[in-house]
């Protein structure tokens, strides 16, 4: 047996490993050979699904090779020497409301994986601990999930490296492949019907990084993939605002509130913009409905652990005038360090102003006028804070008595 191949006892101490480094799943995909069925079959999607223009502005999908070959239809395009790729899959689950259920009339609302901080009274990279919930007024460091499994997987790819010496690259959602298929194909989880990687254990509560190697699968190895069993299910696909998912397993991300939230650069069309609701930062509804992160008492899923990646109090079912209130250096403050830096603070006002449109709340009216009337302010900002104002009109309209509407 060649000493480049994945070995049974090489997967399991794999496995140990991606635990050890506080990772709740690992396993390993192979890689499709040049020309093979599978390998045509993924290249073929990926480019209907990228001329189909429904990957809006991310370019950074779009990025093609010298012979003009879409970078992340095929791992080896970028990486010839590619052989298989190690997924591993970090919960990020937390005990704590979804954006569906009753809230504040003034908050907003923030995707579940952008919550993450670290307690500034702790050290370490990796540590678990029993006791992962937080005190209300805990005061947490933001910490990235990219960073935080980048790290892990480093590690990995270290001790990987000194056991079994190969080529491997590590990435956290930008290397030039399709994490989901690649989980599927290790048996991670299935792709739901919302485009989500689900496993039977922990539900869709997972985000993948990945570690890409010169290691063949050999014979030896028995790789099953993850059977899907979303059935007949179509909760997802039916409680979608802006009917981003447009068939099972099939989005268009330009239409996806988490997509234009936080990669959708410049004025959000109008015609979605009341379909947001209150969110202002990604989207957790399609995950929130699945009856596979069932939160019944009986159908709970793990917490998760990582003293790194704690749930921030204030980031849950945030005020939206709190938000609305922050200059550069409070956005800085809070935000530094948070996959929420990534949106930047004028898009994320942006986001908070149509929130506010979306909220029926008069009181934001004053906050609202003041970008409205800003003379330097940014114009994106201005036009969607004259559409809340707009927007807020419309809902005092439509909340009148008749007695009201002919006084």
């Amino acid at each position: 047996m060649s000493s480049s191949e994945w070995t049974p006892e090489l997967e399991q101490w794999l496995k140990r490993e991606a635990l050890a480094n506080g990772f709740a799943l690992a396993g390993i995909a192979p890689v499709s050979q040049p020309g093979s069925s599978a390998n045509q079959l993924t290249a073929a999607y990926f480019n209907a699904w990228i001329e189909a223009g429904r990957a809006g502005e991310m370019d950074y999908l779009k990025r093609r090779n010298e012979d003009g070959t879409l970078l992340r239809s095929d791992i080896q395009v970028a990486f010839p020497w590619a052989r298989s790729i190690i997924i591993c899959a970090f919960n990020y689950n937390a005990r704590a409301p979804h954006s569906i259920d009753p809230a504040p009339e003034d908050a907003g609302w923030i995707a579940r994986y952008a919550w993450s901080g670290r307690d500034e009274q702790w050290e370490g990279g990796s540590g678990q601990s029993a006791q992962p919930d937080t005190e209300p007024d805990q005061k947490l460091l933001p910490t990235d999930y990219h960073d935080q499994l980048l790290s892990r997987l480093q590690h990995l790819e270290s001790a990987l490296q000194h056991r079994q010496p190969c080529q491997a690259r590590c990435y956290v959602d930008t290397g030039p492949l399709i994490e989901r298929a690649a989980a599927a194909i290790a048996g991670i989880g299935w792709i739901g019907k919302n485009t989500c990687v689900i496993n039977q254990q922990f539900g869709s509560w997972l985000l993948l990084g990945v570690i890409v190697t010169s290691l063949s699968v050999g014979v030896s190895l028995t790789i099953e993939p993850a059977a899907d069993r979303c059935g007949s299910c179509t909760r997802c696909i039916d409680a979608c605002p802006t009917d981003a998912l447009v068939a099972p397993r099939q989005m268009d991300a330009s239409r996806c509130i988490a997509y234009l939230t936080i990669e959708k650069k410049g004025s959000i069309p109008e015609d979605l913009r009341p379909l947001m609701g209150r969110q202002v930062f990604g989207c957790d509804i399609c995950q929130e409905v699945c009856p596979w992160n069932d939160e019944s008492p009986r159908g709970r899923k793990p917490i998760a652990l990582s003293r790194d990646m704690l749930p921030r109090p204030e980031l849950i079912n945030p005020q939206l005038g709190w938000l609305a209130g922050m200059d550069a250096a409070a956005f800085r403050h809070h935000f530094k360090g948070s996959p929420v830096e990534r949106t930047r603070r004028k898009r994320l006002l942006r986001n908070v102003a149509i929130g506010m449109g979306n909220s029926g709340q008069q009181i934001f009216l004053p906050t609202l006028e003041n970008w409205a009337a800003a003379q330097d302010g940014d114009p994106v900002l201005v036009e969607a804070a004259r559409w809340a104002i707009q927007q807020l009109g419309r809902k005092t309209d439509r909340t009148e008595t008749p007695s009201e509407a002919l006084c």
